[in-house]
């Protein structure tokens, strides 16, 4: 998600509607939490953005690959829009021929296995005329009511939504220089066509006289949102400027577009450039039999056909599963350090250096606050979410108040526990020796070991416990469905999501391998389309809604499946919650369903929240005896939930500080450098500081390529409210299946259903019964009693 959300603030009619972005997150799975990204836009799908896990702020790559899935000639039990075995006769998803292009086609589900780089600017320019044409005559006969403004424009967009969603999907999943081409020549008529529907005068005038009208009272709250919320929207995408304001408005909404992807496209080049193949066992001693079998496999797709996990030669990469096993596991320290340094300088030099896009990212979006009369870009952020800039630096600087202890003392427990160990470097640990040690500690002081857990998180044996646990809390069933729908990979599996009436509410794709050659880094959720009434096929019914989720977990090696880290687990939990706020909304207002609509800041809480259950459901087996993990170990994983959570506190904290830092106070061309912020952040955040050639901003997506930019404090304040929200069940009773069951009902009807109908706090309170606190999350964490003494 990893590409999040994940989310925008009070996304506006176009904001809510374009979703066509990624905002994915890969979550480290040791020191870092939540970190998201998203495709540049202007504000007017800046709400639009997919859910995404937390992760750490390093967005390495991942893989998979693609194939076309025929439809089965018998459908295995789902239907897109009704509880028939069959898709509707016109949803068949078309082959791609010389004559048609599948982009310009209907369909229920997207032809994603049809859609090929050649489509992209025949396709999309032929839809943004047909729009532009359905525009104007709109606006020439625009009346102030829902069904002759509102109806009609959802309907009208609907086509972009769902078209711009699939291109940039597969630019994701399957990326290729074809594609980046096409994507980066139409991409300029896409963004001037949202210019011009988000600053049009007409529809602005007809959503204030809604607002104004004697009707007003009569609407529903989801109906007073989208409105409001449009209105706010419009303004922050330039309605209110003239002439020569607006027309430096939207060449700098045209070239921040330009940036980002290109910021995110040197990210992932950069960290496909990196390559290191080793012959010598010696070398990677330490790396566990799964991280040694990936290298050997990735060492044959790169052309050594005879590469073996026992022998090598192995290639070892900047890819999360790789990236990771070297930095947890390898003894070779000279190897950590050369594998960390690589990873912390991506995109830092020559033709793929950041550095510029940065600085020209940041000067634009100033100049943009100062057009729209704000002090700085912060506030442009902050207009739409929960937060000010004040409440969430407040909340940031409590929250490092509470962690700093705790992270000194950690690091004073892994400088004991290494000199303990005849470690050289015990005195002198750096950023490179920080995960080894970690891990050391973590199998000494529980006797986990992470690896020997695989087995029991093999990834169907997983998904089977996340069903069930969905199953119980919320009272829905999940069934394959895998054929029903076209796929852009063999790997990709699909799902129908049933009621208890055994009635189709919903579908999702789920990709969840790492494929460095073409698939971003990261996870993320995101949604294909959304709940609508207005967008039903038969008048009567919703149309339902379909959600993608993407991971990049450890790919199935030779006969085994994918087994699992533990920090995998929660990825998959983490981007199902986010999925299940798409998927189980009942709102019918398709601007403000499911993920549509929700502040920013409030749209990690369902994805966060579901990380709490990983532990604690019988979700480990056994892959090949079945065997259900002892419950001696089971206590350990419990008490080890919050081993280091000071420091991995406090890394969050750096990324969010630094984050608004960039963007409410730092001046572009001034005396201080974009690295001189990171280094006085790091100060007080940070009990290591940065190596001076750390350049990590250069691969930070989230703020610079995607919907985070003075928002990745999100991560933080979502934080609070997710963990406040489990404590609900905690205070239920967690060994009460019947009370767990009861408040599950009620976390659904309140949190999942409602969408962006009703704003975060009032949903919050409607299930909680309060307001949110904080002390639920210091308690989780194991912080509640420390004070800081920095």
């Amino acid at each position: 998600m990893d590409r999040t959300h994940v989310y925008l603030p009070n996304r506006g009619l176009i904001g809510a509607l374009l979703i066509a972005n990624m905002l994915m997150a890969a979550r480290l799975s040791f020191s870092f939490k939540p970190l998201v990204l998203c495709s540049s836009y202007p504000r007017i799908f800046h709400n639009h953005f997919p859910k995404s896990r937390p992760c750490p702020l390093w967005s390495s790559s991942f893989s998979f690959c693609l194939q076309k899935l025929h439809r089965s000639p018998t459908c295995p039990s789902v239907a897109p829009f009704s509880s028939h075995c069959s898709a509707p006769s016109m949803a068949t998803a078309p082959q791609s021929t010389p004559e048609v292009n599948p982009l310009l086609q209907d369909f229920d589900f997207p032809p994603f296995d049809a859609v090929k780089a050649d489509h992209v600017i025949p396709g999309i320019r032929t839809i943004l005329s047909q729009l532009e044409n359905d525009l104007a005559e709109l606006e020439s006969k625009v009346e102030p009511s829902w069904p002759k403004l509102v109806e009609p424009l959802e309907k009208i967009l609907d086509k972009l939504i769902v078209a711009w969603g699939v291109v940039n999907h597969l630019k994701s999943v399957k990326d290729s220089p074809e594609l980046r081409s096409a994507i980066e020549e139409v991409q300029p008529d896409k963004v001037k066509f949202m210019l011009r529907l988000g600053q049009s005068k007409p529809f602005y005038n007809a959503f204030k006289a809604i607002q104004e009208s004697p009707e007003w009272p009569t609407l529903s709250d989801a109906q007073k949102r989208i409105v409001e919320s449009q209105i706010k929207e419009a303004v922050l995408e330039g309605v209110s400027l003239e002439d020569d304001k607006k027309e430096h408005f939207n060449k700098i909404q045209q070239e921040l577009a330009k940036l980002s992807q290109k910021f995110e496209e040197n990210v992932l080049d950069a960290t496909k450039k990196f390559e290191k193949l080793i012959t010598d066992k010696k070398e990677v001693e330490g790396l566990p039999a799964t991280a040694l079998g990936l290298a050997a496999q990735t060492a044959v797709s790169k052309g050594h056909e005879n590469a073996t996990a026992e022998n090598g030669p192995w290639m070892i990469t900047l890819d999360a599963p790789s990236y990771l096993s070297v930095m947890q596991h390898a003894r070779n320290r000279s190897l950590r350090k050369e594998v960390y340094h690589a990873y912390v300088t991506r995109a830092s030099s020559g033709d793929l250096d950041n550095t510029e896009i940065i600085d020209q990212i940041l000067k634009l979006r100033l100049e943009k606050a100062k057009l729209l009369g704000y002090n700085n870009y912060a506030e442009v952020s902050m207009a739409t979410k929960m937060a000010t800039v004040d409440k969430a630096e407040g909340l940031l600087e409590k929250l490092r108040s509470a962690s700093w202890d705790a992270a000194v003392q950690d690091m004073e427990d892994l400088k004991n526990f290494s000199k303990s160990q005849g470690a050289a470097e015990a005195d002198d640990l750096n950023h490179w020796d920080l995960n080894f040690w970690s891990e050391r500690l973590r199998e000494s002081k529980y006797d986990i070991n992470e690896e020997e857990l695989r087995p029991f998180f093999s990834l169907p044996k997983v998904m089977d416990g996340l069903f069930s646990l969905a199953k119980m809390l919320f009272g829905i069933d999940i069934e394959p469905a895998d054929g029903l729908a076209p796929v852009w990979n063999s790997d990709v599996r699909f799902y129908c999501v049933k009621d208890s009436t055994g009635s189709p509410i919903a579908y999702f794709y789920f990709d969840p391998y790492s494929r460095p050659s073409e698939k971003r880094g990261g996870a993320w959720m995101d949604e294909v389309v959304a709940r609508s009434r207005a967008l039903s096929r038969d008048g009567t019914k919703a149309r339902l809604p379909i959600a993608h989720m993407v991971c990049n977990q450890t790919p199935p090696v030779g006969s085994k499946p994918s087994l699992m880290t533990f920090r995998e687990v929660e990825t998959v939990f983490h981007e199902f919650g986010h999925a299940l706020q798409h998927m189980l909304t009942e709102q019918d207002e398709g601007l403000v369903s499911g993920i549509r609509g929700i502040e920013w800041d409030a749209v990690e809480l369902p994805s966060q929240f579901m990380e709490n259950w990983d532990t604690l459901m019988s979700i480990a087996k056994h892959y090949e005896t079945g065997e259900t993990l002892p419950e001696d170990v089971y206590l350990k994983l419990l008490a080890a939930r919050t081993f280091r959570a000071g420091s991995l506190s406090l890394r969050q904290i750096k990324f969010a500080t630094v984050d608004l830092e960039l963007h409410s106070k730092y001046v572009p061309g001034g005396s201080e450098t974009i690295y001189d912020v990171d280094r006085r952040v790091s100060k007080r955040t940070q009990v290591i500081p940065p190596l001076p050639e750390d350049r990590f901003l250069c691969s930070f997506s989230h703020i610079f390529a995607g919907g985070y930019a003075a928002g990745y404090y999100s991560y933080k304040w979502a934080e609070v409210l997710s963990a406040d929200a489990f404590s609900a069940f905690e205070d239920a009773g967690l060994d009460d299946k019947k009370a767990v069951e009861e408040t599950g009902k009620k976390f659904r009807e309140t949190i999942l259903a409602l969408g962006g109908g009703k704003a975060p706090l009032e949903v919050f309170v409607e299930f909680r019964g309060r307001e949110p606190s904080p002390e639920a999350l210091l308690r989780h964490n194991g912080l509640l009693s420390v004070t800081a003494s920095a």
